[in-house]
Parts: C-alpha cells; structure tokens; sequence
C-alpha cells in the first residue's frame, strides 16, 4: 500500500511510488483464501457483485456444497456462473464428497473426477480434506486425491480441528499445507510451528479472528461461510481487515494476508500490484480504512463508493432436487434418547450431554436424496420454544435438517419444505414463512435485494416466536456436519464425532425427556 501512479490494462503495466497530489492510497484487489459460496444463498454472479464493491477481487471457492447434491453437473454450474462475474472466482475440487460413509449425500466425487478438475486452469488446489481420519490411517483412496494434486503442483487445503502431536505430524506429511479450522491461538501456533500454513476464519458462523489475531506467522485470511445478510450489512474483506487492525495486528500484515499471501500460495495472477498481474486495484481512503472508494477489476472501473457502476440481466436457472416423502409425528421417536446434542450460538462444535437438561427441543435429519432415511434426537440451545424450522442447508450432504419445540409443527414445517423443493420453512403458532432456495435447495435465483427481504420476513416472523432467525438457521446447517466434534445427527442416526460411530444406546427405551413433550 502507498502513494503513487500506476499504468495498466487489464494487467498491470507499471507501478510508480511518488507522492502524488491526492490524500488516497492504491493496494491490490481482496481474496478471499477460502469460502463456500452455496452459504451465501446466492449463485457465484451474484455473490461476486455483493462483495466486489467492498474490495474483493478474487476468492478460492470449493463447491463442495453443491457438490453434495448435484454432483460434478453441480460443479459445472459453479464453474459456468463465475465465468462472467466481476470477482475472479478459482476453484479447489471437492475432496470429501460426502463427507464420511455415514450419511445419505445425493453425488460422490471420485479420486478420477477430483484428477478430471484439477487438469482444468480453474481448478487450483484440492478442496479441505476433511477426512482427517483417512488421512493419519493413510485410506488408499484419501491418498489417491492428495497424489492428483502434488502431482500437479497444486496444493491441498487442510480441515483439521483439534488435531495435535503425533496425528497433526501424520497428517501433515500426508502432504497437506493449510487448515483454517484453529479456533484457540495455542491451537493456531502448534500448526504454524508444524508448517501449516494457518488461515484465520471470520465468517458468519465460525469468527474466530479475535482469538487468533496475535498468533504470529497466521498466514491469510478467510470467511469459510458468509450469509448474504452478513455480506451486504457487515461488508467482506474489507471488515475483515478493519476487525483485524482493531484487535491489533499491524496493516500491512493484514494486507499480506489478505492479497499476496494466498496469491502465492494457490499461484493466482492476482494480488499484487507487479507488472503482468492483473489490474485489480482499490482506492482507499487511508491506511485504516480499508472499504475501498473505488475498485477496478481486470483495469476497468467496477464499483464506487460501495455500490456496483455495471447492471446484471442475468437470470440463473432452478435446479431442484428433492425426493423425500412427507413425515409424519409418530416417525419423530428419537432412537437414542439419553443423549443430547448441546449447541451454542456462534460455535460448530457440540457438547455431548447425557440425560441432558430439561430444555430441549426434538432434531430430526431426513433424506432428500433417496427418501429413504429419517433419524431423531433431542438437542439443547435452541430454545425453539412454540416454532419449528425445517432447512435444506444442512453440511455437507444438505439433507432436510429441522428442529422445533413442537412435534405437529414440525412435521408441518418438513412437509411444506418437501413441497417447496428446498429452501427455509419456518411454523409458528403466529403464523409461517419461507425462503426458496430453487438451485439446489441451497442458493437462489432471485436478486440478493429480494433474496434479503425475504429472510428479513423470516426473521420478522421468528422474532415474533422469540427465535433468533440468525442463530437458529446457522445452528441448524451445521448439526449434521459428522467431521465437527462432538455430537451430531445424520439421516441415518446420532453420531458420535470423537468415536467416529453411530450412538448405541442401550437403554433407548427410556426417554428422560418424553414428560416435557
């Protein structure tokens, strides 16, 4: 970052630093290092012409999400809808699709369709391995993936949380170079001291920039997952920036994480300001304030003063998938009673509660892909109170996830989302809402403006409940996620992370919580 002129095209020409007469400073275009765009709810233009404006060039995208549902046709849209945004969009070809054998997932990525993607110039590394547990055993077909990649130079991308000593080295030498799962600076600095190159993660569900703003050597940042809400109101990189010099990391660091470090690292043309790099370049204010006046994307004006200059016309196809069948309260039973999953707002991670407290409401996962599995379980820390919530956003195989104080509500809420195709059902005693996500039952193909409005109803009409819509729908995506410790619920049954195995309970019979129904 400094004064000066610079010449360019679309790829930067020449750089001068000189005073000039103008009390604004240049720097590179933002990248994001790692998000899933599908947690947007908007398809890549779309979420590319909400972000551009806060100074995001570029950003690593593994579409893993839509992955889970369509599969490499799935893939092939992500890769065809970015082609014209106004953020360069590169890909990391999904590495765990599905995520573990224990859930119903409606595609699986192969090691051949992982080789197909990365032989492609947008594919530049191979998405997070999640499969942490393949990696330490050395699972042929895990390795297989991971060889694709090195073989092509590209890097492989880490998901590592809590892992440590002899089961970090393994899965280090395995060949993977970054994790973006540290949520505590002890954590962050094992990595770092082991060679990972550690991305610091504030994104919408998982912020956790304050606790590891002071770890030195964090290499680059990254959001993971950012709702539309969060991106139009909060802003991208920009706030990222602006949060980590507030919690005292020095800016120019900042900006190393946040431009050339993940440039050299995925190999991107982007994320300097070097001759031949291409002419992405903000206008900012000042050294500290970091939401750029104006942006230029490939060395044409883009965006000014937080608002897009160029018009989209383009209209994204639906593309529903949905198979499961109506459900009904005598199928809400949950098969291991005893055990509760205890959630918080703001964390993926669950505790795992026995004979759990008195407030709990009931979770159920239900397959969309097959329509074949249904499980149950009691979980603490929603506070669903007279509402129910039914979602397709449910990590990673995005099966139908919904959760409610009240059993016929709940049913009322799955079986209106099973009609929908796929989206956000909200009942009430005070009436219902819905989102409709009409691409995969995870992004839509309504403007973000009407995307917003309609999850403003949403949250409007819990609100009236006493539901926080935010907490509750974030929550909610992330109870099926079996690679976050420390309980969760598949379709297929309640999952015990650290043990890497379904509950057995053996007194299932007895259900402490079946009174307070």
């Amino acid at each position: 970052m400094f004064q000066g002129c610079a010449r360019f095209d679309s790829h930067i020409i020449e750089v001068e630093e000189r005073p000039v007469r103008s009390d604004t400073l240049i720097c590179p275009g933002y990248i994001d290092a790692h998000v899933h765009i599908e947690s947007s709810m908007l398809p890549p233009r779309s979420f590319s012409r909400v972000v551009a404006p806060h100074g995001t060039a570029a950003v690593v995208a593994d579409p893993h999400e839509i992955a889970n549902v369509a599969g490499m046709d799935g893939i092939e849209f992500m890769v065809n809808d970015a082609r014209s945004a106004p953020v360069d969009i590169f890909f990391a070809a999904p590495s765990c699709v599905p995520a573990t054998p224990f859930e119903t997932s409606g595609a699986t990525i192969t090691a051949k369709d992982c080789e197909t993607l990365l032989a492609r110039d947008e594919f530049v590394a191979l998405g997070e391995m999640m499969n942490y547990p393949g990696v330490i055993r050395r699972d042929p077909d895990v390795m297989r993936k991971i060889a694709t990649a090195l073989k092509r130079g590209k890097p492989v991308d880490g998901h590592c949380p809590g892992l440590s000593g002899q089961d970090l080295s393994l899965y280090i030498a395995a060949g993977i170079s970054t994790d973006h799962e540290s949520t505590t600076a002890e954590e962050a600095r094992e990595k770092v001291e082991r060679g990972i190159r550690v991305f610091v993660r504030e994104g919408s569900s998982a912020r956790d920039l304050e606790a590891l703003a002071g770890v030195d050597g964090a290499f680059a940042f990254c959001t993971d997952d950012a709702h539309v809400r969060d991106l139009r109101e909060r802003g991208h990189m920009d706030a990222i920036l602006s949060k980590a010099v507030g919690e005292g990391m020095d800016p120019l660091q900042a900006l190393r994480m946040a431009t050339s470090n993940p440039a050299r690292h995925y190999d991107l043309p982007c994320g300097t300001l070097s001759p031949g790099a291409r002419a992405h370049i903000l206008v900012l204010r000042d050294i500290n304030d970091f939401t750029p006046v104006e942006v230029y994307h490939g060395g044409k004006p883009c965006a000014r003063c937080g608002a897009m200059i160029t018009r989209s016309r383009h209209k994204d196809t639906p593309m529903r998938f949905m198979t499961a069948r109506p459900i009904a309260t005598r199928m809400l039973r949950p098969q291991a009673p005893r055990h509760v999953i205890g959630a918080a707002a703001g964390r993926i991670i669950t505790d795992h509660l026995v004979d759990g407290g008195t407030n709990v409401d009931k979770l159920v996962a239900v397959d969309r892909h097959t329509g074949t599995h249904l499980a149950c379980c009691y979980i603490s820390g929603l506070d669903m109170g007279d509402c129910a919530i039914a979602q397709t956003i449910a990590h990673d195989s995005h099966n139908i996830i919904a959760a409610g104080g009240n059993d016929g509500l709940l049913v009322r809420a799955v079986n209106r989302l099973v009609s929908l195709g796929g989206g956000i059902v909200a009942c009430g005693r005070h009436g219902s809402e819905e989102v409709s996500l009409d691409i995969g039952g995870l992004m839509s193909s309504e403007t973000p403006e009407r995307l917003a409005s309609r999850l403003e109803g949403l949250e409007h009409m819990l609100g009236r409940h006493g539901v926080d819509m935010e907490r509750a729908v974030s929550t909610l995506s992330f109870m099926s996620l079996l690679v976050i410790p420390h309980l969760k619920l598949s379709d297929r049954g309640l999952f015990d992370v650290d043990a890497f195995a379904f509950i057995d309970d053996k007194d299932g019979d007895r259900d402490p919580h079946a009174k307070n129904r």
